[in-house]
């Protein structure tokens, strides 16, 4: 794994345009702004615009500027061994001064890719899902005043007072805690959470406060996690931790999601570790003593970008001397593996197969459940199941039962909205007619899925089409866990599936063109999912 070194590197300008300053110098048009910079693991790179160039050859570390030049950075010297033998810590982090084309770097609220990709800006896209989602940490660090005002404006310290005047309570919605000899102790008292001592407890005792969803309450958090839910289909949340300074909140540990952090308010120094458990499924808590040095160590302030892969371990405290620092954990893809979505379809796919295949039917041999290991026999068998299935599965189209999808939407953020919301429950404009002209609407709000009629418990138990749709989901118990929530949607005979798949699938259409049997089924479909805000007439 690389290190985060750039205390010896330098720095070789190959367009002449660029304006470019050595480190120290404080003078000239190139200490006006820093511009934004990115580092990754494993390769030399070169950034050529707001492209990307890959070089072949691997380095122990790198940054690259993007905009309207090209920088190439040698590599850093090894540390140097320290009188003690031992290998001196990595270098701090050096930036080097550039002018730089191009304005501040704003959140683009247009469409959900929008979002995500001005939220990672520069970096493309389609670069981060290369190079860095699921692989590899990344670092954008930016000396831009704008975006730092709006990062702050997403939650400051001084929110909690009038928070805590709407009834918080200790364990649902704030933690306290503090890093004591590599363990979290936990502060929290019991029941409702007052102002005076939380803060009491952040002054005297340096304790960091873990406020948890805060877009439950902040409607620009809302409007940026419901995007992202957009964005990757799968829920998104979050967390913000307020940290004193000279004091840590957590101890080294890892966690089972993709996490993204925003530097809101002051600094923090993030150090991150080898991760012995990629990908990993669970949390855990690792031990200072096995995880060795960091790989990359780093601090961030107001404006910054943080992204590092589940399992990443990494622990962050903020540096003494300093005022507070509050951050912005926001986290995705939680069981949202393959594995899941294996575990989550294949019942449903052993279900039907088994109504039409004698053998699945079949009856175990005798007191197999007793063996102590399994035999060649069984797994012989299970084997050539597994093989029936997949290939029954490469055959077919239909839409598999989904558990995780009910689950996803039952669960997630509604519609951003400004107002009270009418048009997520009551239905506007025009009433749909057979020769009506219809468009389906909050798509990236909506799930298709096939499932048993539950009217019917008998061997020829029809299949039903399920519409389940986040219009009306409660934004206050998003994320909450424990909080019960309902399904909201609709469900239609397995015979209206061509005429739902013709309205996902067009930017319009007449109602009497659905590929329904009777005028009078076509005219109710479009009923059905106008009154449930689903479509709208044009």
């Amino acid at each position: 794994m690389s290190k985060l070194r750039f205390g010896s590197e330098e720095v070789q300008v190959v367009e002449e345009d660029l304006v470019l300053q050595p480190p120290g110098d404080t003078a000239g048009p190139g200490a006006a702004l820093k511009s934004r910079w990115a580092w990754c693991c494993g390769e030399e790179r070169l950034a050529v615009g707001s492209s990307w160039e890959f070089a072949s050859r691997a380095c122990s570390s790198e940054f690259a500027f993007p905009h309207c030049f090209v920088l190439k950075t040698t590599m850093p010297k090894k540390a140097k061994p320290a009188e003690n033998g031992k290998e001196e810590g990595p270098a701090p982090c050096k930036q080097v001064k550039v002018e730089a084309a191009g304005g501040p770097c704003t959140l683009n609220f247009d469409s959900p890719s929008d979002l995500f990709e001005s939220l990672i800006s520069p970096i493309k896209t389609e670069t981060f899902f290369q190079e860095f989602w699921e692989q590899k940490p990344l670092l954008i660090q930016r000396d831009d005043p704008a975006l730092a005002t709006y990062y702050q404006s997403l939650f400051r310290l001084s929110d909690l007072k009038s928070l805590c005047s709407r009834g918080m309570y200790y364990g649902r919605d704030i933690n306290v805690c503090r890093c004591v000899n590599g363990k979290k102790k936990v502060l929290n008292k019991d029941g409702k959470v007052h102002f005076l001592q939380l803060r009491k407890d952040f002054d005297q005792k340096r304790a960091t406060i873990q406020f948890h969803q805060p877009q439950r309450f902040k409607d620009e958090l809302w409007r940026i996690q419901e995007k992202l839910e957009c964005y990757f289909g799968s829920l998104v949340g979050s967390n913000v931790y307020i940290t004193p300074a000279g004091s840590q909140g957590l101890p080294p540990h890892y966690d089972d999601v993709e996490v993204f952090i925003l530097q809101l308010e002051g600094e923090k120094r993030w150090r991150l570790y080898q991760p012995t458990v990629p990908l990993a499924r669970e949390y855990s808590v690792e031990a200072e003593g096995r995880i060795g040095r960091p790989a990359h160590e780093f601090t961030l302030k107001p404006g910054d970008f943080l992204y590092f892969p589940r399992g990443t371990i990494h622990q962050a405290d903020t540096p003494p001397g300093l005022a507070h620092s509050a951050h912005l954990t926001i986290s995705t893809y939680q069981n949202n593996s393959w594995g899941d979505f294996l575990l989550d379809t294949i019942s449903g796919l052993v279900f039907d197969t088994a109504k039409e295949d004698l053998e699945l039917r079949g009856g175990l041999p005798r007191q197999l459940l007793l063996q102590v290991e399994t035999t060649a026999v069984a797994r012989r068998r299970l084997s050539g199941f597994l093989r029936m299935l997949a290939d029954r599965l490469e055959g077919t189209k239909e839409l598999l039962s989904a558990d995780m999808k009910k689950d996803f939407v039952m669960n997630r953020l509604p519609p951003y909205y400004v107002g009270d919301g009418a048009e997520l429950s009551t239905p506007g404009g025009q009433l749909p007619r057979l020769d009506s002209i219809v468009r389906l609407q909050f798509k990236d709000h909506i799930i298709l899925t096939v499932g048993p009629d539950p009217d019917r418990s008998d061997e020829t138990q029809e299949k039903m089409v399920y519409i389940y749709h986040s219009l009306k989901n409660s934004r206050e118990t998003h994320m909450m866990g424990n909080e019960e929530t309902e399904s909201h949607g609709l469900r239609f005979p397995l015979s209206h599936m061509d005429a739902l798949r013709q309205i996902w699938n067009t930017t319009a259409i007449s109602v009497k063109d659905l590929n329904l049997t009777t005028d009078e089924e076509k005219e109710s479909l479009a009923l059905a999912l106008w009154t449930e805000c689903l479509i709208q007439v044009v």
